[in-house]
């Protein structure tokens, strides 16, 4: 079989042919494409970009929700040989505005007037802006796709831009090459790879992760079932019925959160064993438990726990977790459910994946090993430094930016790391976000915000505060009540020593949000934001 993604997955879609290959879930109502059907969209795409005089190694930009459209309008860029630079849909204008004076694509394709027009607005110079519906239905061109080198760039995704402006990284075919062998087997393990599995999508296409993920989808010849509404996620996830997800932790902390206030308001025999069963869980995982934990736990999991995960998804066998740390306990929860998770860990300039957990061996806390042909270690720092096969080309007309983050070979994540004796990588937090209080140590936020989380279940958000301070503080948003957070910082400043010790809470009403600039599109706090529109609050909490 050939090397070349585009060749393999033209291949398994012409295969596949009358299967239905993408279906679109609207509310509970299914809307299937067969592959046919999108090789013939795709067709359609492809004659547009000529007949504009699209040529191979041109930027064309996609801005649209997911859907099968866009799966058509993607496959059709790349088997003309061009490159796709994805723009997320709910992104503000403005912010899209400088990705596309960034990379300058010689056309954008926008699914709808409202899209095109924030666009345009924000970007008054703008070249070409098309409607994906006019781009599908142009005289079709039926052909393989065209040769493209292995060095030759395939894709432009932007960062999130969590401080200072998105750079575009710029991944070739040789990058998607190694990785979507690797995507495939690693799924084939954990399912066995004997049936077509049921797999659900919500994540937004122009993410790596969530690419890396349809195009191993499209790899294998297997279908894929696309959320459409994200604010109609429930039912359509019970519409799917999936065997399996791709997902972000926060989506997977409420959901445990969700489904713990439900037993709380129910209260009762299913709250006590609710509680007693993890505690008997704990107790079974570190070796302490006794024969009354035993019956407690099996008890817990046929009355309470099994009917828990018959609600999350009757077929879910499995899930798979990235783009930031997943809290421990969430992983055990999931685990005690009777759903395992398992974590993948990388960023858009490693083609989304360094490490993976693999069946037999996930361990919570942990994301997995190295895969095959990636190299990983530790610097003298404390960064993680990753090289391979799956390295980006170079940040889009960046060279200074590039050499900074690739040096010796070894690309440089950012993150702070640890192994274990076998390789196991776990993620302490992000190198730049560390905080130095007045103390002068050295301190993640990030693992002190998740013990925060788990033990105080009714905040869904928060975001440890103290650089340059006397002390740490924490931001908390929402209707949180006092004791609740009261309750919390006595369980996290009990586990931590007193430099690590939580002293001022940060009340703020407005949630950290995609729309209100405190989140990035991916989900991840945009820090410098949060300190910035909250600066009045913290400076009158250590003021005080």
């Amino acid at each position: 079989m050939s090397d070349n993604f585009l060749e393999v997955i033209h291949a398994a879609v012409q295969k596949t042919r009358e299967d239905q290959l993408l279906i679109e879930l609207h509310g509970k109502e299914r809307r299937p494409t067969s592959a046919a059907q999108l090789l013939h969209l795709v067709a359609h795409a492809r004659g547009f970009l000529r007949s504009r005089g699209v040529k191979p190694g041109d930027r064309v930009a996609l801005l649209a929700p997911n859907s099968a459209r866009w799966v058509a309008a993607d496959l059709a860029i790349l088997f003309e040989g061009a490159i796709v630079v994805p723009l997320y849909s709910r992104q503000d204008p403005k912010e899209l505005a400088v990705m596309v004076r960034d990379c300058t694509p010689v056309l954008v394709i926008a699914d709808g007037f409202e899209l095109a027009a924030g666009l345009r607005n924000a970007w008054p110079e703008h070249c070409p802006i098309e409607d994906l519906a006019d781009v599908l239905r142009a005289e079709p061109v039926h052909e393989a796709p065209r040769p493209v080198a292995p060095a030759d760039p395939v894709t432009i995704i932007y960062t999130s831009g969590t401080s200072g402006e998105p750079k575009g990284v710029v991944l070739t075919r040789a990058n998607v090459d190694y990785m979507l062998p690797q995507t495939r087997g690693s799924v084939d393990r954990i399912t066995g790879g004997k049936r077509a599995d049921k797999v659900f999508h919500f994540l937004p296409f122009c993410f790596a992760g969530s690419r890396i993920m349809l195009w191993t989808q499209l790899y294998r010849g297997n279908p894929l079932l696309l959320s459409t509404d994200l604010q109609n996620l429930v039912a359509e996830m019970g519409a799917a019925d999936p065997h399996y997800y791709l997902n972000v932790p926060a989506v997977l902390e409420r959901i445990k959160n969700g489904v713990g206030k439900k037993i709380a308001e129910r209260g009762g025999v299913a709250l006590a064993l609710y509680g007693r069963g993890q505690a008997a869980f704990r107790a079974v995982r570190e070796g302490k438990a006794g024969l009354l934990d035993r019956l407690t736990l099996a008890a817990a999991k046929k009355l309470v726990f099994s009917k828990i995960k018959q609600q999350i998804g009757p077929s879910l066998e499995f899930l798979i977790c990235g783009s930031a740390a997943l809290a421990e306990e969430t992983q055990w929860w999931f685990e005690l459910v009777g759903v395992q998770v398992y974590q993948v860990y990388g960023l858009t300039e490693t083609t989304a994946i360094v490490t993976m957990d693999v069946p037999g061996g996930v361990r919570p806390g942990y994301v997995g090993h190295a895969i095959q042909g990636c190299e990983i270690k530790i610097s003298d720092e404390g960064e993680l430094l990753v090289r391979g096969p799956g390295i980006f080309a170079g940040y889009w007309g960046r060279e200074q930016a590039t050499a900074e983050a690739i040096r010796d070979g070894w690309f440089h994540t950012g993150d702070q790391g640890d192994l274990d004796p076998t390789g196991n990588v776990r993620i302490i937090g992000r190198v730049k976000n560390i905080l130095v209080p007045e103390s002068g140590h050295n301190i993640a936020p990030e693992p002190i915000e998740e013990k925060f989380l788990a033990a105080c279940p009714k905040a869904e958000q928060c975001m440890l505060v103290g650089h340059a301070r006397p002390f740490l503080g924490i931001i908390v948003p929402g209707d949180v009540p006092r004791d609740a957070i009261d309750a919390a910082l006595a369980v996290v400043n009990a586990s931590v020593p007193h430099y690590k010790k939580i002293r001022a809470v940060i009340r703020v009403a407005e949630p950290f949000t995609i729309e209100n600039g405190l989140l990035t599109a991916n989900q991840k706090l945009r820090r410098r934001a949060v300190e910035q529109r909250h600066r009045a609050e913290i400076d009158k909490a250590y003021a005080s």
